[in-house]
């Protein structure tokens, strides 16, 4: 009898992520928030700049799944040479813009239940950086099984825009009318 054996990489890979993300939670949820902005960057209040922070990175991942799917020609036109090292520049990009907003989310407000917008927006952002790392991951290995970057990039950009709608688009559309 023959045992197929299974290739625990991608697993690896995404066990880190999860770690990650589950991480985040329990520090967000045991920490005692401090309710006040390490910085607002200029922006009249904390929940003004995380929400256009967080509108940035919105815009930039979008450039990302568009960058993305040119890159692997999914676009009916041929993608151009520089594309690759913009695509991983708005990338790291968009991962140090959202850095103060998850700093100040983690910190000044921590893992919020009020409601379920909260509690999703909470949950969405732990799983952003959990996922980031699976991607991140994934780019880097040699060996990675070719779905892993697509399953890993789209779960990121899932989490990321559920995450943008449930606190920048909420806020532009709900809280500040």
């Amino acid at each position: 009898m023959t045992t197929k054996r299974v290739d625990a990489r991608p697993l690896t890979m995404i066990a880190a992520g999860a770690a990650v993300s589950v991480a985040l939670g329990v520090y967000g949820r045991v920490h005692t928030p401090t309710l006040e902005p390490i910085s607002t960057f200029g922006f009249p209040s904390m929940f003004e700049m995380k929400v256009w922070f967080a509108t940035a990175v919105g815009v930039l991942a979008l450039g990302q799944l568009v960058g993305a799917l040119w890159m692997y020609g999914k676009l009916p036109m041929a993608a151009p040479s520089w594309l690759g090292k913009a695509h991983r520049a708005s990338g790291y990009l968009a991962v140090v813009i959202s850095l103060p907003v998850a700093y100040h989310c983690l910190w000044s407000l921590g893992f919020q239940a009020p409601d379920a917008r909260v509690l999703l927006h909470s949950l969405g952002g732990c799983i952003v950086y959990g996922a980031l790392v699976t991607k991140v991951c994934a780019v880097r290995s040699q060996t990675a099984p070719s779905w892993l970057l697509p399953v890993s990039g789209g779960t990121l950009f899932t989490a990321l825009m559920g995450t943008v709608l449930l606190s920048a688009a909420w806020y532009f559309t709900s809280a500040s009318a």
